[in-house]
């Protein structure tokens, strides 16, 4: 445990309590530039901030096309792998995991390719469309979120696979033999044996994701700056929070900001935990 505790004060706890110190602190404006003690004020700039719910409305707008998809697509996906051993098996999971490997930056080079009409592979789709331009394809009515949602996928939804696999290798044996022998099928097997066998790899993914969802800032960002800056500057809450820093320079706001996602997070996390009994202990 000694290991884990120095990463979880180092990378958690420490981080946190200098948020929260943060949070509380006065921030300087030019009229006023005394620091200080300031309790919540911070917290109420940035709930007040005319910005703040439509960044919350943005992310949840991709979370709720992205997230089932992306557990349907983990678990689907998963239980076909293991229903599909040897060297086919190992080949699809090595195929699934190739958009993984890849980094963020390179990854959105990708879809900016795919994305512009003049040099899609798909442009038939995007003229079809009468989308002529990337910049018209970024900001078109609601086609923002389905765009995020599919770029977040097919990165994210190779290196999930594998996890749950490992979860459904754990799988005895010899519980899937019984099973057989009741007369269960593959989809009895699925269903009815291994979904619930690793309901908790299926929670820690859909905390995880749900997790790297609140704090999306990577593809928003600079989706914006090849669209010639056609997107809010503050699309997600975390873009919010990055400007309360360096654009505002308001750094208690900033903590703020973060420590309000944190206990989002936590608060929706802990649903899920319990829900899917991911730290429960077995029964035997």
């Amino acid at each position: 445990m000694a290991p884990y505790t120095v990463l979880l004060l180092v990378a958690g706890v420490i981080p946190i309590g200098y948020a929260v110190e943060t949070s509380l602190q006065k921030a300087p404006t030019e009229l006023d530039p005394t620091t200080g003690f300031g309790g919540i004020d911070s917290f109420r700039d940035v709930v007040t901030d005319f910005r703040f719910v439509d960044t919350f409305t943005n992310i949840l707008s991709v979370l709720v096309v992205w997230l089932p998809i992306m557990m349907i697509g983990i678990v689907g996906l998963a239980l076909l792998l293991h229903a599909s051993p040897g060297r086919f098996g190992a080949t699809m999971r090595f195929l699934y995991f190739i958009p993984g490997a890849l980094a963020g930056i390179a990854n959105l080079v990708l879809w900016v390719y795919l994305l512009n009409p003049s040099q899609s592979p798909v442009q038939g789709l995007w003229h079809a469309l009468g989308i002529t331009t990337i910049k018209q394809a970024v900001v078109a009515p609601h086609q923002l979120p389905l765009i995020l949602a599919a770029m977040m996928f097919f990165q994210g939804a190779g290196s999930w696979v594998m996890v749950v696999n490992g979860g459904l290798n754990g799988i005895s044996e010899e519980v899937l033999e019984a099973a057989r022998l009741d007369g269960a099928n593959a989809w009895h097997l699925a269903w009815h044996v291994k979904l619930p066998i690793i309901r908790p790899w299926v929670g820690y993914a859909a905390l995880m994701n749900l997790a790297y969802g609140f704090q999306l800032f990577l593809e928003p960002q600079l989706l914006d700056q090849v669209a010639s800056n056609a997107l809010p500057d503050q699309w997600t809450p975390t873009q919010l929070g990055y400007a309360f820093a360096f654009s505002n320079f308001n750094f208690p706001a900033a903590a703020a900001m973060s420590l309000i996602l944190l206990v989002i997070t936590l608060g929706i996390g802990l649903v899920i935990v319990f829900r899917s009994g991911l730290f429960g202990k077995e029964d035997h």
